[in-house]
């Protein structure tokens, strides 16, 4: 499946965000490899707030994580090599390789006319460089990205200067190096490719796709309504050019009769030249990974196992507190997984009251969400429940919330702020971020997870979260029915989070049993199982795979206006 002697690639865009391109290319991948198609997912930019941590050290987008698990291949950075992480909205941390270089304003990274090219400040840590040279290197190097290792200077110093589009190059280098590797690469797009306010300084869709000859496909969500004229519209709104790649939809998320809308796709291939190539049906929980929590609200959202009723005669309700900038909120997936288990998002103190447990989750903003609790009530409601001793679980951010004391000249720069008081532990803000995939021991079982902070905790009493085979502590803090731990991902370890869930319901007087079998790795490989059966079964595989291996067909038609 090799193009001029090297892998072949596709790209799957979308007629908005949220459209289905995370799992469309989950499941592209997983029904490739299953074939047995040696292959790799790429997004070049991401933006999101829910990042994972490879092998070697490096930070990217949790989707790319998972579409690498559909791929069945150890994620790496070449695979998201650009990730923004919000840090409110107008300005995000720009992760390149892997590692972290700095803040950069939405103007400075998209560049406007006449200017916004200074919106980046270095790293904090490294005096005097505009970023991390030597760690850029490193990283790509670590992360085996010899086209990039080494040019860690001259690319921190061109996002100086010019923003997104000096980004490019590097891009295409890691996608070059993917496809020198593997049989073919599925590239996630971002957003829509018709962003013409946007086009200039692409370097995740038809920018891509142009410099790589990359067939496309637009993945339109029909639960939304109009994705017929999502669909025109997105095509005839990109240039000659860009619209040459344009190969065919996929309608994402139908419910009903398909008979009905064939007639609808027949048309749309009369205007545009161009064949639906699979109508994906709706499927309830394949939401697998979300990339943001920023863009939509979790308010009253609820997460439960749809596995199996519960193991137990009682239910076990979980409230996690909807932080502003809240990251990977994925970590209490494992908690719905659970049968019996129900998770809901919350942010009024009234909703805390029949919770049996109650998670502060990680966030990019960990003083704005303090003062966020603060506002809301929330934190005297969290006071009352450690007073009354009852569940509390703060992850990362957090748990540095939960302590006594922020000392943060780095993240929000506000210097010291009293913490919630709930933990005996000060947490300093060091201008370094944390990147670790450490294992140790909590509650007698083996526990994994992974580290992505700023903040450096020092425990001035209690038990730890989480200690090493000889009992010394690693991470975290134990006082009572409150807890804390740095540790992202940590409820995923099966043993671990049952011991965890039957100490939270005993300590809340539930007659609530964990089920003795829930494996979260195995639920998360039945998901992408799904995803790659959709695709296998409702798509034109036969047409995607000559996509991959040949690129898209010449003389596809050109739909007027294109780009202004």
């Amino acid at each position: 499946m090799s193009r001029g002697g090297r892998g072949g690639g596709l790209l799957v865009a979308g007629t908005t965000s949220d459209a289905g391109k995370s799992v469309v290319t989950a499941g592209i991948c997983r029904w490739l490899v299953r074939r047995g198609v040696k292959v790799a997912p790429f997004k070049g930019q991401n933006m999101s707030l829910n990042s994972f941590v490879t092998r070697e050290g490096a930070e990217i987008g949790r989707a790319q994580a998972m579409q690498a698990q559909a791929a069945r291949v150890e994620p790496t950075a070449l695979m998201n090599p650009v990730l923004l992480k919000p840090g409110g909205d107008r300005s995000s941390q720009v992760v390149l390789m892997g590692r972290p270089v700095g803040e950069l304003s939405a103007r400075g990274f998209f560049g406007s006319p006449g200017g916004g090219t200074s919106g980046l400040s270095g790293q904090p840590g490294v005096p005097g460089k505009p970023g991390v040279s030597g760690e850029l290197a490193g990283a790509g190097e670590r992360a085996g990205a010899n086209a990039v290792a080494g040019a860690g200077a001259t690319v921190s110093e061109s996002v100086l200067r010019g923003g997104r589009e000096a980004l490019l190059g590097p891009v295409l280098e890691c996608l070059e190096e993917l496809r020198s590797t593997y049989d073919a690469v599925i590239c996630e797009g971002a957003g829509s490719p018709a962003e013409i306010n946007l086009r200039r300084t692409d370097i995740v869709n038809m920018g891509v796709a142009r410099a790589a000859r990359l067939p496309v496909v637009v993945v339109g969500d029909i639960d939304r309504g109009g994705v017929f004229a999502s669909f025109f519209g997105t095509t005839a709104l990109l240039s000659p050019e860009d619209q040459a790649l344009v190969a065919g939809y996929l309608v994402n998320k139908f419910r009903g009769d398909v008979s009905l809308l064939e007639p609808g796709l027949e048309m749309l291939r009369g205007l545009t030249g161009r064949a639906t190539l699979g109508v994906l049906p709706w499927r309830h929980g394949l939401g697998i990974d979300e990339e943001d929590g920023l863009r939509i609200s979790l308010r009253g959202t609820v997460r439960e196992s749809l596995v199996a009723p519960p193991h137990g005669e009682e239910v076990l309700r979980v409230a996690v507190c909807a932080v502003p900038l809240m990251s990977n909120f994925t970590d209490v997936d494992a908690l719905a997984a659970e049968p019996g288990v129900v998770v809901r998002f919350v942010d009024r103190p009234e909703e805390l009251a029949d919770a049996d447990l109650v998670v502060v989750p990680g966030t990019r903003g960990t003083v704005k969400a303090l003062a966020w609790l603060r506002e809301r009530g929330l934190a005297d409601a969290l006071a009352r429940r450690a007073a009354e001793g009852r569940p509390v679980l703060g992850i990362c951010g957090g748990y540095q919330i939960l302590g006594e004391h922020i000392d943060d000249e780095v993240e929000s720069r506000a210097g010291a702020v009293a913490g919630l008081g709930l933990l005996p532990v000060r947490v300093r803000f060091a201008r370094e971020k944390t990147l670790a995939r450490p294992s140790g021991t909590a509650l007698g079982a083996p526990v994994e997870g992974y580290e992505i902070h700023h903040g450096v905790a020092e425990v001035r009493g209690g038990d730890a979260f989480v200690s090493d085979a000889g009992g010394r502590a690693l991470d975290g803090c134990r006082v009572g029915a409150v807890q804390g731990t740095h540790w992202h991902g940590a409820l995923e370890s099966d043993t671990f989070r049952r011991r965890f869930l039957t100490e939270v319901a005993r300590t809340a007087g539930r007659r609530f049993v964990p089920a003795p079998d829930t494996s979260f790795g195995a639920l998360r490989e039945e998901q992408l199982d799904l995803l790659g059966d959709l695709v296998e079964e409702h798509a034109d595989t036969d047409a995607l795979l000559r996509l991959i291996e040949e690129g898209a067909p010449a003389g596809l038609p050109f739909i007027p206006p294109g780009a202004p």
